[in-house]
């Protein structure tokens, strides 16, 4: 006998694409998928793939496996105080970023553009298939086919930020087209394109863990300066990066105020020198922060929408506009001491190259050089095209350090 539902869902919403026999009635379905993903390989190759920083450089900057993690951990609480269930909630912030390649975003770019005849490629897209086809966990006993880690129909949709199919100038969307069936089980009975509260839970709190833990890793690796930040030329640097980058609907006054609200807080250390007292200060700073916008955006909800509990399309996250410019502000300092800092255009742009230079080499090899659990979809593929999605696939699945390996083995 199945287990019942959790309080606010229902048979649809823990319905899996293939059927499963229960195995004992203690974990709901949701707890099943949390596990499911917690031990995936998937998650276990985010270890060793960029999150900002290029994993491996230094000990203190956050993977992407560490960064997932801490999503994972703040969309739980902040969705648990909603009163989304909060397995589903964190398996949505511990699925998000499966499909990310490596070299985080930058190595998005770079497949994105090998595969613009096929479809392209999208970091989320690529979850879906990650989570629906390629991870090894369950397959169609009527197809013979995998179908991944086969998770139920509200954890798959709390996953998926980007409810649609690649569009003509967008650069974001959530499936490929040779996954649009699952994708449209996984959607069945959602109204349009609007994302359920889970994923808007987990949306912000990646929003609020990387705003804070970049702003964290940049001042723990000297990159940034929290001093500065008190200059007018700083403030004015990270005013334009926020709102070129990140938007305002107020403009630029929203977003220095909000630069001055964050620099006047109590909690905003004073300078960083590496010792004791300070790491203690950065640690302060960033859990009140992460306090501070994960309790406005519950406040603002239940001010909308009553104290709960808000599952699935009952309910939109609230997050009120001053603290959106907050984040903003925030993740600023990543794009102005990071990702612009002197010599890493050069550094980006040989990173697009090795990974365009190693897709070009798999599909001269012929798939031969593919590892055993993809070869049998590259054989089996119909066309030039799918042959070239699972070449991606296998790309996307290296890490920062096995793509180095992969790219000095087969490019000559």
């Amino acid at each position: 006998m199945s287990p019942v539902p959790p309080i606010g869902y229902d048979e649809h919403d823990v319905e899996r694409l293939v059927p499963e026999p229960v195995k004992e009635s203690v974990r709901s379905a949701f707890a099943r998928d949390r596990a499911r993903v917690l031990h995936s390989s998937a998650l276990r190759r985010l270890a060793a793939k960029t999150q900002v920083m290029v994993a491996g450089e230094s000990d203190f900057p956050r993977t992407r496996l560490t960064h997932t993690l801490e999503v994972a951990q703040i969309a739980r609480e902040l969705g648990d105080a909603l009163g989304c269930d909060p397995d589903v909630v964190e398996v949505a912030g511990l699925a998000h970023d499966l499909g990310h390649p490596p070299y985080g975003h930058n190595g998005e770019d770079a497949l994105d553009e090998v595969a613009d005849r096929i479809g392209g490629f999208e970091g989320n897209a690529q979850s879906l298939r990650v989570l629906a086809r390629l991870e090894a966990k369950v397959v169609d006993p009527g197809t013979g086919q995998s179908v991944g880690l086969n998770l139920s129909r509200a954890s798959l949709d709390a996953a998926c930020k980007y409810p649609w199919a690649r569009k003509p100038g967008l650069r974001k969307f959530g499936a490929y087209e040779d996954d649009l069936d699952v994708f449209a089980w996984l959607r069945a009975g959602a109204p349009g394109e609007r994302t359920c509260i889970e994923e808007q839970v987990m949306d912000w709190s990646d929003d609020v863990a990387y705003s804070v833990h970049d702003v964290e890793d940049a001042v723990h690796s000297g990159l940034a300066r929290l001093e500065a930040f008190r200059s007018p030329a700083e403030r004015a640097a990270l005013v334009e990066a926020a709102f070129d980058r990140f938007g305002s609907p107020a403009g630029t006054a929203e977003l220095e105020e909000a630069f001055d609200r964050l620099v006047a807080l109590e909690y905003w250390p004073s300078g960083f020198d590496g010792s004791l007292h300070d790491l203690v200060a950065l640690k302060r700073f960033t859990s009140y922060l992460i306090g501070r916008f994960c309790s406005a955006a519950q406040v603002a909800t239940q001010v909308a929408y009553g104290p709960g509990p808000h599952t699935r399309y009952d309910a939109e996250l609230v997050v009120p506009d001053e603290v959106r410019a907050e984040v903003s502000v925030m993740k600023a300092v990543a794009v102005v001491h990071v990702m612009n800092r002197d010599g890493a255009e050069a550094e980006y742009a040989r990173q697009r190259e090795l990974i365009a230079e190693l897709v070009a080499a798999l599909v001269l090899d012929g798939g031969r050089s593919l590892e055993p659990w993809l070869r049998p979809w590259y054989l089996d593929a119909q066309s030039d095209a799918e042959r070239l999605r699972v070449i991606v696939d296998q790309v996307a699945s290296l890490t920062d350090v096995s793509i180095v390996a992969w790219h000095g083995r087969h490019v000559r």
